[in-house]
């Protein structure tokens, strides 16, 4: 028996140690951790349960049937974060360059499969060289049922990805499908097809980091959610996202206590808006002040940001914050901004996530460029997500709502719960002097009958209580008191049920 003991112990020691010490010590030398350090960082100590250990590839060419190193390249299992369930998948570079084989993709098909069965959200940490080419259409096969099980489990589990290493050709369009996408700088990247190909071409020369690299898919792309300094810092973020979200679209949302009470004031958000409407402001300090602890998980924070998106709490539960930003073209809806709030709002509804949006968005962005790149089909996408979710859904204007923005940004009309609205909040078709200058067009030149006509259309249509008369919000509210209504709306809407119409799928404007 000992003897048996003993060769199970070896077997593992060799499992672990994956391609050998020497590829484990390039790993390092790029600054990378191993697929099996990474996973001790990500989970909770000694959670880990792993699975298919001994498992290997089945390929007899080209000299692979002379290489069989147990666990083809890919660790799989399932753990704990923060005392709650996940399955796992972490890539190991050392063996095979991480490349993908059709065992490979079993073992991820595996998690994938067990996760929707059992409600287990899915984290997978990319780092490999893509399909096995030795394989042939067998590895292409294997990426193919891996895209299929992430389809499936889309908006039954989350599903996180994060790239610690290269991942490109068809391996990007796993993490695509998924819900978030986590990047290393300078040492990960994604693309479709590499520096080589596209310089024969197109003939454009440029380098793995401009092409596919952490800033690129942060700022310009938007394929990526966010960009961190190593292994450790990206790994310990992710456990962190992990907190605010339920397992799966039939779980409880993960609700915490807090210390912090609902109804304290904050009187410094009653001189948050500046006397001059046209002085922008920074929304996030709003967000900062309303939520527990200040504790803010922003999402695509370096793209977009005229628009911010991210998880908080707010007595305990946690939300879905989209707020228009001042301090960015001038919080103006553009088509970055429509595309990233409205994956967001759709993320959330998915699995029962509250959404609080806090408005100050003078209209789309005008101009040749948004128009010829359909700003019209990426501004619906934003309202055909505000307007499909069931979730509750509460709304803050704090200043400007002009135009068909109002509308969008989860207005009464799109079934808000609960709307309210700051008494520096501009309600309207649009501004004040542009208002004017069209309706008294002929007076255009008489520049004191326009400042004239000016204030008195900001008096009769430029705030609030007109609004408030007809009903489409709820109450004209105190900033200082923001926090409160909010959270006891929360609690009010904890309840909520609402269905739309059966359908197989909606038909959202891609």
């Amino acid at each position: 028996m000992r003897d048996v003991l003993e060769q199970l112990d070896k077997k593992r020691a060799a499992a672990r140690l994956g391609g050998g010490l020497n590829r484990i010590q390039a790993q390092h030398a790029k600054g990378k951790l191993t697929a099996r350090e990474r996973l001790d960082i990500l989970l909770d100590p000694h959670s880990f349960e792993e699975w298919d250990m001994f498992k290997e590839h089945r390929c007899h060419d080209f000299g692979l049937d002379q290489q069989q190193i147990p666990g083809d390249g890919v660790v799989i299992g399932h753990g704990l974060i923060y005392g709650r369930k996940v399955f796992v998948f972490s890539q190991d570079f050392t063996v095979f360059g991480g490349s993908l084989s059709e065992t490979h993709a079993e073992k991820i098909c595996k998690v994938i499969d067990q996760a929707v069965k059992l409600g287990i959200p899915v984290i997978g940490i990319n780092d490999s060289g893509g399909a096995r080419i030795q394989e042939g259409v067998a590895s292409l096969a294997g990426y193919a049922e891996v895209f299929q099980r992430n389809i499936l489990a889309s908006g039954v589990v989350p599903q996180i990805s994060v790239i610690m290493g290269p991942c490109a050709g068809g391996a990007v369009y796993s993490p695509a499908i998924t819900d978030f996408v986590f990047m290393v700088r300078d040492s990960s990247y994604m693309y479709v097809t590499g520096p080589d190909v596209v310089k024969t071409v197109t003939h454009e020369t440029v380098s793995h980091e401009e092409l596919g690299g952490a800033s690129t898919h942060t700022t310009k792309s938007g394929v990526a959610d966010l960009a961190f300094e190593n292994d450790i810092q990206a790994l310990l973020q992710v456990r962190r996202l992990y907190n605010f979200l339920p397992l799966s679209n039939r779980h409880p949302l993960p609700i915490i206590p807090t210390d912090q009470p609902i109804d304290q004031p904050d009187f410094s958000l009653d001189t948050l808006i500046p006397k001059n409407p046209n002085k922008p402001y920074d929304i996030k300090e709003l967000i900062h002040k309303v939520i527990d602890g200040g504790d803010f998980f922003e999402i695509q924070a370096e793209f977009a940001k005229n628009i911010v998106v991210g998880f908080a709490r707010m007595g305990g539960i946690p939300v879905g914050i989209i707020a228009n930003q001042p301090m960015v073209l001038a919080g103006c809806l553009d088509i970055d901004a429509s595309r990233k709030a409205a994956r967001f709002v759709r993320f959330c509804d998915c699995f029962n996530i509250p959404l609080v949006t806090f408005v100050d968005v003078p209209g789309f962005m005008p101009g040749t460029a948004q128009e010829y790149n359909g700003i019209i089909k990426h501004g619906a996408k934003l309202l055909f997500a505000y307007g499909e979710a069931t979730v509750p859904k509460i709304t803050v204007i704090t200043r400007k709502a002009y135009g068909g923005a109002y509308d969008v940004m989860s207005s009464k009309h799109l079934r808000g719960d609960i709307n309210y609205a700051w008494p520096t909040a501009e309600i309207a078709v649009m501004g004040p002097k542009g208002a004017v200058e069209i309706i008294f067009r002929n007076d255009i030149n008489d520049q004191q009958k326009i400042t004239q006509r000016t204030e008195e259309y900001r008096q009769k249509f430029a705030n609030p209580f007109i609004v408030a008369k007809r009903g489409f919000i709820d109450d004209v509210i105190m900033p200082h008191g923001t926090r409160r209504r909010i959270c006891r709306a929360l609690q009010l809407l904890q309840d909520k049920k609402l269905e739309n119409p059966w359908k197989k799928h909606d038909n959202i404007p891609l």
